[in-house]
């Protein structure tokens, strides 16, 4: 037995002695043997950045008390955005490739491992790389999703990733701040990308293309993408008693004013895994036809934070004047694709919070890296048809329906026979417990 094994037993022994976990690190960059084709990583090299930004003058709702009178001046702050920015990048380069991030208890801080390099110099083309925005859950972080952004990346888009406030795990406070601040974060942010993509000083100098933007939301950042993206909300959501004090929802009404301000041409498409808000009527059959451009929905079949039949499903169907999809994993909760694997560390019970943390990334039957996968395959199909015109992505997005009803039929050549309807892009039998359905602009 060679010194260096005895070494590393021992250590183990030690830190097994000592009550101490060891744990294996934490990767955010898994493919799975059984990944269907498009979640391979792309031909790039990734960097990865962290940016600041501030929102001046934006109403600070956490200081309104719903319980006093209107105050004749709302209190206002300037509201400190944090952005997590990946990025194609020059081959060769050399540092580290970990992120340092907060649990869902805000106070353990543990390290993820993927394949971008912090502070890598940026790959600049004759073409810019579209852009694509990512907006996370309540409560949540910009790293929630990390698994998408970095794959994303790695197929020449500049992915910006956002920690909203009054919403992360660190931050979170009251809940009429998100559904005031969501769309308003994420537009302001696309604003704040476009202006740094034209100053020199900047490293998004002449790398992205905003005028060919995306926006990516779970949970309550698929709310906001909604609204974002035309769905205004209706009355009954404005005059929630537990919503946003002194009518300040108003702003999100649909057909206002302030509403129809938010449109902006910039952006071509959404993905929305899980967006909460129609189990609650915040929109309706009618406000939803504002949504103006196409939209892939994700959701689990058993969602019981958003709604399955009566919320996400319903929202699908309601958005009749875009194209649209929607991918359902059979029996998922509201995890469904989005979030990252649960870090070793989450798995430990929070007295504080009275739940597992790792119950906040993780699914009671799917695997986590699975659905990540899974959802990196159809977000490539979905961006590279919208963002860059790719009309080869469309044979991984017209399939049947329902995926364990497809048929894996292969001659001599392993050309695909007539009666061959299994799901483009999954090997033989691993398309199995989903459902991919479209609907057309007007149905």
């Amino acid at each position: 037995m060679s010194y260096s094994l005895v070494n590393k037993i021992f250590l183990m022994v030690i830190a097994i002695a000592l009550n101490m976990p060891v744990f294996a690190k934490n990767r955010i960059d898994t493919q799975r043997p059984d990944a269907p084709i498009l979640a391979a990583y792309g031909k790039f090299d990734i960097g990865v950045q962290t940016l600041k930004i501030v929102h001046p003058e934006q109403i600070d709702i956490v200081k309104i008390d719903p319980a006093k009178a209107k105050p004749d001046k709302l209190p206002t702050y300037d509201r400190p955005l944090t952005l997590e920015i990946w990025y194609p990048a020059t081959p060769g380069n050399t540092g580290t490739n970990t992120l340092d991030v907060y649990l869902r208890d805000g106070k353990t801080k543990v390290e993820l491992h993927g394949k971008a390099v912090r502070d890598a110099i940026p790959l600049k083309n004759t073409n810019k790389y579209p852009l694509v925005l990512i907006s996370h859950g309540y409560p949540g972080n910009r790293f929630l999703l990390a698994h998408l952004a970095e794959n994303i990346a790695s197929k020449g888009y500049v992915v910006v990733s956002i920690d909203h406030t009054d919403s992360t795990y660190r931050t979170y406070a009251a809940f009429a701040s998100t559904l005031i601040n969501r769309p308003l974060d994420q537009l302001f942010t696309l604003n704040q990308v476009a202006i740094l993509s034209k100053d020199e000083s900047s490293f998004l100098f002449n790398l992205v293309d905003t005028d060919n933007t995306a926006l990516i939301g779970y949970s309550m950042g698929a709310y906001g993408a909604l609204v974002l993206a035309g769905g205004g909300l209706t009355q009954q959501a404005v005059d929630y008693p537990w919503a946003a004090p002194h009518n300040t929802l108003a702003i999100h009404k649909s057909d206002s004013e302030q509403h129809n301000s938010l449109a902006d041409p910039r952006l071509k498409t959404v993905i929305a895994f899980a967006p909460w808000g129609m189990n609650v009527n915040m929109w309706d059959k009618t406000t939803l036809k504002g949504v103006n451009v196409p939209t892939l929905f994700v959701a689990g079949s058993v969602d019981d934070v958003s709604g399955y039949k009566k919320g996400i499903r319903a929202i699908w169907q309601a958005t009749t004047s875009v194209e649209r999809s929607l991918l359902t994993f059979e029996n998922a909760n509201h995890s469904a694709g989005a979030p990252m694997p649960a870090p070793k560390e989450a798995y430990v019970y929070s007295e504080e919070l009275g739940i597992h943390l790792s119950d906040h990334y993780t699914d009671p039957v799917w695997d986590s890296a699975r659905m990540n996968n899974i959802s990196q395959h159809f977000a490539t199909a979905w961006l590279e048809k919208h963002l860059k015109q790719d009309a080869s992505m469309n044979q991984y997005l017209q399939l049947i329906p329902n995926s364990n009803d497809g048929l894996w039929s292969m001659d001599e050549q392993n050309k695909d026979k007539n009666d061959h309807t299994h799901w483009a892009g999954f090997k033989a039998r691993t398309a199995k417990g989903l459902k991919f359905e479209s609907l057309n602009k007007g149905q």
